[in-house]
């Protein structure tokens, strides 16, 4: 089944996830990242694309940069006058995630800020930074809900807020998982289903990148009705 799954990802991508030389370049630098090939796939990537033009973004923010491989999808989805702001714990990955959004072209709206996401999101918004109008996190899960709280606070009504890698191979139905981030997660999903500030769901993500899933919410405008089995 994996194998049929990974071949279904190679035909979506050949199709609409076509990786340029700049990103082709990028995926070869994820080796010498802290975490390897920890990065979203292709289709991944073009559906975060797809996202954030939905929502006609200007102010993107994105926690957890790596090398750089979501952040050039991400960033195409702006418009010239678009501001990217990406967050970053390791310089090492800072620095090769500069290269390659310089290599893209999209150095002049991408702003990486290095060290911990938890210290640097109060700092954007005592710089008045937000509100973004599309917003991706993954970054280390543990806090993952703090996260998601902070990501609201530097949102607005409309706003797109994705998290990745929130369903951990199925992990999350362990009730009694020792992993931290099992139980990042989990405390994660648990607070998204009880937020009635956004509307949300969590799509299974499988192929080349095993068995996943994002959750995505859209917050809520102030008159945004209950909708019966929402989230």
């Amino acid at each position: 089944m994996k194998k049929l799954f990974e071949k279904v990802d190679q035909y979506i991508a050949k199709l609409l996830g076509v990786e340029d030389p700049a990103l082709k370049s990028t995926q070869k630098t994820m080796k010498h990242t802290t975490m390897g090939f920890a990065n979203v796939t292709a289709n991944q990537g073009k559906f975060l694309q797809v996202l954030a033009r939905s929502v006609q973004a200007k102010k993107i923010l994105e926690l957890g940069t790596l090398g750089g491989y979501s952040t050039i999808w991400i960033a195409r989805a702006l418009p010239l006058d678009g501001q990217l702001i990406t967050l970053e714990l390791e310089q090492v990955n800072a620095d090769i995630a500069r290269k390659n959004i310089i290599k893209a072209g999209l150095d002049p709206m991408v702003d990486i800020r290095v060290g911990k996401a938890i210290d640097l999101l109060p700092i954007l918004e005592a710089e008045d930074a937000g509100p973004f109008d599309f917003i991706f996190i993954d970054a280390d899960k543990p806090p993952y809900a703090e996260y998601f709280e902070w990501a609201l606070k530097l949102s607005r009504p409309g706003t797109i807020i994705v998290a990745d890698n929130v369903i951990r191979d199925g992990k999350v139905l362990d009730k009694s998982s020792k992993d931290e981030k099992v139980q990042g997660v989990q405390r994660f999903n648990k607070m998204l289903a009880e937020n009635k500030q956004v509307t949300a769901t969590i799509i299974q993500t499988v192929g080349s990148k095993d068995h996943d899933g994002m959750a995505i919410a859209v917050v809520n405008q102030a008159t945004t009705l209950p909708i019966k089995g929402s989230l």
